[in-house]
Formats: C-alpha cells, structure tokens, sequence
C-alpha cells in the first residue's frame, strides 16, 4: 500500500517525503499517486525457514532490492512471497509461485513484467532455462538485479550470466548441506549431542544446559538429551528381555496388543498424524529391537533421503523424496554414552542375533521348492512357507496377522508338507517323486496351477483350460540357477 501524506495528515514519515530527492534520485518508493508509472510489476520472493528467518525483514530486502532496479522506470502492483519453501523446490510445487504462474495466462492480470530480489532466492540449477519459454509465451518481461534489467533471451551473455548463476544457487545448497552434515557428524562422535527429531519409543527430551554455542546462549536456547520415560522405559525392558529369552517379533507385538500397551504413535500421537494409533505391529517392536539409541551411545545418520525426478519428460515437475536406509558402516555413533541405556551392549548385540525361527537340524539354510507355486483354496493367497517338524512346508492364515488376537471367524488355516505336496503333484503329473526337482521343474514347465484345501488336499488346473484359467491368476516364480533336466512328461 502507498502511503499519502495528503490523507494521513502532517507527521514525520509525511514531512519526509516532500523533501526534495537528494543525490539526483527521484524517489518513487512512496510516491504519493493512484496510477502507477511505467511498467506495472509483479514482485516474486521467497523464504526457505520459518522458524530462523523473519519474513517481514525478508520480504523488505527482497523488495528493496527489485525496487531499485525498477526504480524510474515502473512499480510494483503485485507481490507473491513464498514462506518455507526451499529453493529446489519448482515453482508449480511452491504456492505463491504457482500463483504467479497462473497469473500470467490472465489477459487481466494487472502486470507486464516481474521482477526478483536476488536470483539465488527465486531460481535454482535450471529453473530459470525452464520457466523462460513460459514468461516469453505470455510477453511477460523478467527483470533480475543481476543484470539490472529485463532479461534478453537473445543476450548469449545474459544466457551465460544466468546458466552459471543457477549453478552457483546449487552450488551454494550443496556446500552449506555439506558443511551442517560434517559438523553434526563431529558433534554426533565427539559431545554425543542429540541433534533434534523425536525421541525413540521409552525416551523423552530433558534440558540438558545451555546451548554450546553462545550467541544461542544468550538467546536462552537450551541443549536437550535423552532420558528413560517412566511409563514407556519399562516397556522396552521387557521387549529385549522377550527376545533374548528367544521368544518372536510377533509374539510380542501380539502380547503388547493383549495387554493393550500403547504403541508409539498413540503415545505421541501429535508427531504421528500420519499412523493410525490403533496397536503394535511387527515393523514397530522390529524398529525398537534394532535401534542402537538403546544402549546409551548416540547415533545419527541411519537414514538419507533419495531425491530423483518425478518424471523423467518434465524438468518442471521437480524431484520426489524418498526415505532410504542406509549401510550399518554409514551410521555415526558417538565414543561415549550420551544418556542412559535401556539395554546393555551386550544384551543388544545379541538380541540381533536372536532367531526364534525354527531351522533344519544340521544347522543349514532351509530351501523351500514350492514357494509361490501352491495358493489357498479358501482364499486365493499364496502359501507361506515356514520351517516345521525339521521339515519344510506351507500354510495360509487367510490374512491373519500374528501381531494381533484372532477374534473375527474365519476358515481353519490350510497346511501342507512339502514331501506330502511333491508326492501328489508327481502322482497327478505321472512322474516318479524321487527328485522333488524334477515335479518343480515341471509344473513351470506346463505352468499349472496348484490349490490347496484344508486337509492338505491338492488340484491342480492346467492354464490351458479356459474354465478355470481365468479364475487362477499367474503364479510367479523365479527358476532357480542350475536346473534339474526334466524327463519326458505324460500328463493326464
């Protein structure tokens, strides 16, 4: 809004501006007029934190700056300022950007032309070679302090000028991403200081002193670290004490859920809007299990963020995020014990190497032939296979979780022995049984369908049946690396 000291009345600020310009600069900042003069702008800027950034003074410089370049030759009747937005972000994806980009296809939008602050602010990496087709289709002008002007598409100096400020914008993000990631490593390894983010199911943040830097200090900052949680601590006890007694993931998850312990995103359910808070899963005690925070030592670094194109024909689509795990080698673990532990290292260690799968008696791999070949007949799930009697078989629970009580009916589960299983399929396809092999080799070969019934009753259904072909979906399967030679087949 314009100021005018005609309607406001004789003060100061007013007083002001009637003086006359000094240094030969007439001042149009606050000129006090109802039409514009010149060429009517739209002003673009932006602002990546909140909570470290004032967007008043923020904006103010911005505008500052693009006011001066415009200055004598038009103003500014617009204004789109994006707050928390980061700079590789594209414009379709930021608000106030998108706003200005749909603007420029309204006959009656109110600006020929648009001006930025700083390039930086507005453009990264090749945004601007991008966006530039769409300004030029519209006839709408972009003026940048960096060239003090309009942008000339036929300029190769400014094209040069501003392909090799969209590299030193990326340049600038990936310096300052590499710095804050060194030095939080070296906080991580040398203090143990917990760099921020929630704190693990048990814990709870505690001041922990003033902050080490100073000028944060003074600003009454405060350090945090981890303490046990009296009503959650107890908890995460009895899980490790669980595991090491050799009990499984899913036993637990299943007790919790009976005892109705509430799980972490019920506990803190304004961190976790996105989870349900209804109980415990396998993936959430498996989480707690493998967390090394447990043991006292702070640890950083387990995860990273994959950023790749969100398709790979449209540059203005801009990048999608991804939540990775990374190596163990990768973590960052402190020297010394940065709170208290709720497990012992040694107690944790071996929780990793807990097994409560039962295995074959010699100690080997179990090596199921059957996988992905054997569905339900109730349900039409594929059989699971899983280690039983020292021998390898099949079952379906019909979608039953073994993380939660079964109280809905439901069909009893089927199961069946994978030396019952090759016996039938050898007698029906009319082969001898004595290489299980051999019977695999050959339902892939004629790729027939096998369906299991309670009782551990097979049919099996030839995909050339158009009866029945349709109502089977393919099985997939994966042949194994040094295949067995099939003899000649005689099938029924």
């Amino acid at each position: 809004m314009q100021y005018t000291p005609e309607l406001d009345g004789p003060d100061l600020l007013g007083w002001w501006i009637r003086q006359s310009p000094r240094r030969g600069r007439p001042r149009t900042r606050y000129q006090a007029t109802s039409k514009p003069l010149g060429i009517p702008f739209a002003f673009y800027g932006r602002m990546s934190t909140r909570e470290f950034q004032d967007r008043l003074s923020s904006a103010r410089w911005q505008r500052d700056f693009a006011e001066d370049v415009i200055d004598g030759r038009g103003v500014i009747v617009a204004e789109f300022f994006d707050v928390g937005e980061s700079r590789q972000v594209p414009w379709t994806r930021r608000p106030q950007a998108a706003r200005l980009l749909a603007a420029l296809a309204d006959p009656g939008r109110g600006f020929d032309a648009v001006v930025v602050g700083e390039f930086e602010r507005a453009f990264y990496g090749n945004q601007f070679r991008d966006l530039a087709p769409l300004f030029n289709l519209y006839g709408v002008q972009l003026w940048l302090p960096e060239l003090n002007g309009p942008v000339d598409a036929s300029n190769e100096f400014h094209l040069s000028l501003l392909a090799l400020l969209g590299v030193h914008s990326k340049r600038e993000v990936q310096r300052s991403r590499f710095r804050a990631k060194a030095a939080m490593r070296a906080q991580v390894v040398e203090q143990g200081r917990h760099l921020g983010g929630r704190p693990p199911y048990g814990y709870r943040l505690a001041d922990a002193g003033p902050h080490p830097n100073r000028a944060h200090a003074k600003w009454g900052r405060m350090a945090h670290r981890l303490e046990p949680d009296p009503s959650t601590a107890p908890h995460v006890h009895w899980m490790f004490a669980q595991r090491l007694a050799g009990r499984s993931i899913a036993g637990i998850a299943r007790d919790l859920n009976d005892r109705q312990v509430p799980c972490p995103s019920r506990v803190d359910p304004g961190r976790n809007p996105h989870r349900s808070g209804t109980g415990w899963t396998l993936r959430t005690v498996a989480a707690i299990l493998a967390n090394p925070r447990y043991t006292g030592r702070q640890v950083w670094n387990r995860q990273h963020t994959d950023r790749g194109p969100l398709d790979a024909a449209d540059d203005l689509l801009g990048q999608s995020e991804a939540r990775r795990w990374n190596l163990m080698q990768q973590w960052v673990i402190s020297r010394d014990i940065a709170h208290p532990p709720l497990v012992s290292e040694h107690d944790f260690v071996a929780a990793q190497q807990a097994n409560a799968l039962l295995a074959p008696a010699d100690g080997a791999s179990g090596r199921y032939l059957l996988t992905g070949l054997i569905r339900c007949q109730e349900c039409g799930r594929i059989l699971d296979a899983h280690w039983v009697n020292k021998h390898a078989a099949y079952r379906c629970r019909h979608g039953h979780r073994t993380a939660s009580t079964g109280d809905a009916p439901r069909p009893r589960n089927v199961y069946i022995h994978e030396a019952k299983a090759i016996t039938q399929l050898a007698e029906w396809i009319g082969i001898p049984a004595a290489d299980p092999h051999t019977v695999t080799d050959a339902l892939l070969e004629h790729e027939l369908h096998v369906t299991c019934a309670i009782g551990g009753t097979l049919t099996i259904t030839k995909i050339s049946d158009a009866a029945t072909a349709h109502r089977l979906p393919a099985i997939p399967h994966q042949r194994r690396t040094a295949e067995t030679p099939t003899e000649t087949l005689h099938l029924p």
